[in-house]
């Protein structure tokens, strides 16, 4: 709950901010792009609390004035679109999820903890033949040699001590392991290997390296990864999400501890789950797979 000198400071300061744009409320609302009723409720005297992180960015980005001005803590009204700016921002050109950005973004976080719910498993932990195949329209028919060194640093930064959590689908996992849905056409022995050269790096890392394992029909996640306390990305296919505001990277730091609390495999028994997934799949008597 914030304090009511803080609450009625930001209503003063909204309410010039009205009057400025010559707007009525619903006009006003619809400009930012809020709730008429968020602007009631932040506009009501009996109301004691700030708005929103994502309300203020609204606010902020819609009239181009400075979110430190509208919370009292500055006396610069017209720095908006900056502002704005480094609270969030949109990068294009995202052909991959782990693309030289997301590897600068690991660079700037060194010594801090990463969380990441990838799409499928985490890229770093993949084989240059999986990679190969999975991104050759983005990334060419062979790999990058600056991603695969990069890739090879995050993953000596780990054994140095770096911590880095993931969490991984069980459905994503068990697609890869029977080359079905994008991995269809990678053959048995590509996926076999990826699994237990993933199991092997799961082992050696652990337990600076931990990957949860969660199912699906319990909780849903789009990609996103949290570096450290500065940033956070959401990954939206060709586009990053990138979050630099405290309550953001908090509330997605959140979702991440909510995913690993549903986890239905513990980082201490993921290697052996992947090694189980490698080996090859029984075949069926043709009597029992004829039978009911």
């Amino acid at each position: 709950m914030a304090h009511p000198t803080a609450a009625q400071g930001f209503r003063d300061r909204l309410e010039r901010v009205i009057a400025q744009a010559g707007l009525n409320q619903a006009g006003f609302a619809r400009h930012v792009g809020i709730d008429r009723s968020t602007l009631s409720q932040l506009l009501s005297a009996d109301n004691d609390r700030l708005p929103r992180a994502e309300t203020l960015v609204a606010i902020a980005k819609g009239c181009r004035i400075s979110i430190d001005w509208l919370l009292g803590l500055s006396q610069r009204e017209q720095v908006g679109a900056e502002l704005v700016e480094a609270v969030l921002t949109i990068e294009t050109q995202a052909h991959a999820p782990f693309d030289e950005r997301f590897l600068r973004w690991h660079a700037e976080a060194a010594g801090r903890k990463l969380r990441t719910v990838p799409m499928s498993f985490p890229d770093f932990m993949k084989t240059d033949e999986v990679m190969r195949f999975e991104y050759a329209a983005a990334l060419g028919p062979e790999p990058n040699p600056l991603l695969t060194e990069r890739r090879r640093h995050i993953i000596a930064s780990i054994r140095d001590g770096g911590e880095m959590e993931a969490c991984v689908s069980l459905q994503a996992l068990q697609a890869f392991a029977e080359g079905r849905s994008q991995w269809q056409g990678l053959d048995a022995p590509a996926r076999h290997a990826q699994l237990n050269a993933m199991a092997a790096l799961t082992d050696e890392l652990y337990p600076t390296l931990r990957l949860h394992l969660y199912d699906l029909r319990q909780t849903y996640s789009a990609p996103f990864t949290v570096f450290g306390h500065s940033r956070a990305a959401v990954y939206l296919g060709p586009t990053y999400l990138v979050l630099n505001a405290s309550e953001h990277i908090r509330m997605l730091t959140r979702r991440f501890d909510d995913i690993v609390r549903s986890a239905s495999i513990q980082p201490h028994a993921t290697a052996a789950f992947l090694r189980d997934l490698a080996a090859p799949l029984p075949v069926r008597p043709l009597s029992l797979m004829n039978a009911g």
